[in-house]
């Protein structure tokens, strides 16, 4: 038994929450910081059309990190359990089968995207200089996305083997040679927008290219094959199934994006897209430690339930979703007291009213209530059960969200996204505790049967 294994089965949970997530976190807020800095990059560098371009397609290139995570917590979460149920046979067939699956989504999202890039930029909002900011920036991204995709994966694989440290090195080294490129590049080279979806592609790059390394090394704690690529029927709808629910936020997250930036086309002005753009960015760094322990609790939980521990594995859940909520608070609190100053960071040319003012501060309310809802989007993955993470992010979507994102703007105004975006994630909330308590029911009720 490995002794990140051992840890995780036998060690105090709040040590093991310590251990693992600090480095998760690390990482996860060099990721949050690298989007900001991307952002001030291009606000600061080229101007506030230019920021209000990648904003725009903002939404889509995360599509490329959505198929990451259906690769990454599908295999990831998998691997975890295969870890606690000590199968190794499984084990080493799982990074082929991610191989193959990712070479499959990056033609399928390359061809799409080259295709309809301009029809679909358009449609959300882009238009005149933005516009060509945007396909710029979207076509360079879509030629690196495979690096995207196998990128994230792997190191989900090794978060999964609870290597979190690893992780974060990985992780760390991808960012910071994201972030000197992207200054390199746009600021020596002067080479504007394009200049900063080419640093990102370079940051991915190294991604990928890290784990390989890794693995060449015989760093890993399972027979990974790296240079496979096998098609096991089982294994591939396995790893889809769990990987699934995280795919549906993302696409749904860019379904909310691109209604939202069309709902700022027509009832808002640039100044609106812009200050949605920042606002965006800024909310979803305020995440990071989320984030983070999402990651460490994904193989304190997988591998838990593996071995049989679930009562361990509602620990888990419940103490990494508390350290999540503490974590968040110091950032979430100094962007509630001073939101011109953080916003100013990015746009410093701009003065937002009390208008924006209001909005940002209604829309930053609804992040800590995602301590809960997020780790559980982890969680239930981890304990083979998918369904409950699709159903409720689909139903956040398909008749919450959607529906209102299209209805209230018309009646009320731009600033009724932000407040109805705060309504419907309470709603949320509450429906995910009473999911989780009846989960946590039926875990304790298998282990009485066991």
């Amino acid at each position: 038994m490995n002794k990140e294994k051992e840890m995780i089965l036998n060690e105090d949970l709040w040590k093991v929450c310590y251990k693992l997530s600090l480095p998760a976190i690390i990482a996860m807020i060099l990721y949050g910081l690298n989007v900001i800095f991307d952002g001030i990059f291009v606000g600061r560098l080229v101007g506030e059309t230019a920021f209000a371009g990648i904003s725009i397609v903002y939404p889509l290139t995360q599509l490329s990190l959505g198929l990451g995570s259906l690769v990454g917590v599908g295999a990831g979460s998998y691997l975890s359990i295969l870890l606690g149920e000590d199968d190794k046979n499984t084990q080493g067939k799982i990074v082929g089968n991610a191989n193959l699956i990712s070479i499959v989504v990056t033609v399928i999202i390359m061809f799409f995207g080259f295709v309809f890039m301009t029809p679909l930029l358009t449609s959300i909002g882009a238009e005149g200089e933005a516009l060509s900011y945007a396909v710029t920036y979207f076509r360079i991204t879509l030629i690196g996305s495979f690096f995207w995709i196998i990128g994230l994966a792997y190191n989900m694989i090794v978060r999964a083997e609870g290597k979190m440290q690893t992780a974060a090195i990985m992780m760390g080294i991808g960012l910071v040679v994201n972030i000197i490129s992207n200054y390199i590049l746009m600021k020596v080279f002067n080479m504007g927008v394009a200049g900063a979806a080419w640093g990102t592609n370079i940051g991915m790059f190294v991604y990928a290219f890290l784990f390989v390394t890794y693995c060449k090394k015989g760093k890993a704690s399972f027979n990974a094959n790296i240079f496979t690529i096998r098609a096991d029927r089982e294994i591939i709808k396995k790893i889809i199934s769990l990987g699934m629910p995280s795919l549906i936020m993302s696409v749904m997250g860019i379904i909310q994006g691109v209604i939202i930036l069309r709902a700022l086309k027509a009832y808002g002005s640039a100044l609106d897209i812009t200050f949605y753009g920042a606002v965006f960015r800024i909310f979803n760094f305020s995440l990071t430690p989320i984030y983070g322990l999402m990651r460490a609790l994904q193989p304190v939980a997988g591998i838990n339930y593996g071995a049989e521990k679930y009562e361990r594995s509602i620990s888990s859940f419940k103490i990494f979703s508390f350290v999540a909520l503490i974590i968040m608070l110091p950032f979430w609190l100094f962007s509630m007291i001073s939101p011109e100053l953080v916003l100013g960071s990015m746009l410093p040319q701009v003065n937002f009213d009390s208008s924006y003012i209001f909005s940002f501060r209604i829309f930053m309310s609804i992040a800590p209530l995602l301590s809960v809802t997020m780790t559980a989007m982890t969680f239930w993955p981890s304990i083979k059960k998918a369904t409950p993470a699709m159903a409720i992010g689909l139903g956040r979507q398909l008749f919450l969200y959607i529906p209102l994102m299209i209805v209230l703007p018309k009646i009320f105004g731009i600033q009724s996204i932000y407040i109805g975006s705060f309504v419907i994630d309470i709603c949320l909330s509450v429906i995910v505790i009473v999911v989780l308590s009846k989960d946590f029911k039926d875990l304790r009720q298998l282990k009485t049967m066991k």
